[in-house]
């Protein structure tokens, strides 16, 4: 069965290493909480607001050593009163979890895209 795990975080600068950083804690966090590996994996979206635009997100994937994952960046939808300087991953794989077993990551102020789902680490308290 294929399923999805969402990911998001902010940074607080545009520039290439805040967000290859912070893009690579959140996929750390992502893989290690849902027992990923890159060859389950089919693909993995990445989106950024569009203020971040100092490097591909996607390219912290390929800096872990994800060279065979099929990697696809996007400009995040520009609204009004949207969440700044966020980046959103979301994961592609096979896996036999249920999707109540699936564990999504929302670091830093994007805790408030879905509190829901965030722990009281990851919105910074």
């Amino acid at each position: 069965m294929m399923r999805g795990v969402r990911g998001a975080t902010t940074v607080a600068s545009n520039s290439n290493q805040a967000i290859l950083a912070a893009t690579q804690e959140l996929l750390r966090i992502m893989i290690e909480r849902n027992g990923i590996v890159e060859d389950d994996v089919a693909s993995v979206l990445f989106s950024a607001t569009p203020e971040l635009d100092d490097t591909f997100p996607a390219k912290a994937a390929r800096m872990m050593g994800w060279t065979r994952t099929a990697l696809m960046g996007f400009q995040e939808a520009d609204v009004q009163h949207g969440l700044p300087m966020c980046i959103r991953v979301l994961i592609h794989w096979n896996t036999e979890k249920s999707i109540d077993e699936i564990q999504h990551v929302f670091l830093r102020d994007a805790a408030q895209l879905r509190p829901d789902l965030a722990t009281d680490h990851e919105a910074g308290e």
